[in-house]
């Protein structure tokens, strides 16, 4: 099984959004994210737990 960090762009193809989406998970809905320097690290379990568990809903993720 691959256990590597994903990055911002291909943790959008995984998830079919945008950049801006996935920052603003990040932000305002506590998306689980990891910074490394400038860059952020995506582990892609940790992801789709947090999508399954309802991090991003359509409820949450209404402005």
């Amino acid at each position: 099984m691959e256990d590597r960090w994903l990055s911002i762009k291909e943790i959008c193809k995984h998830l079919g959004v945008s950049s801006d989406t996935v920052y603003k998970w990040i932000d305002k809905f506590g998306m689980p994210a990891h910074r490394m320097g400038r860059l952020w690290k995506f582990n892609k379990k940790e992801v789709d737990d947090w999508v399954k568990a309802g991090g991003a809903t359509y409820e949450n993720t209404v402005s």
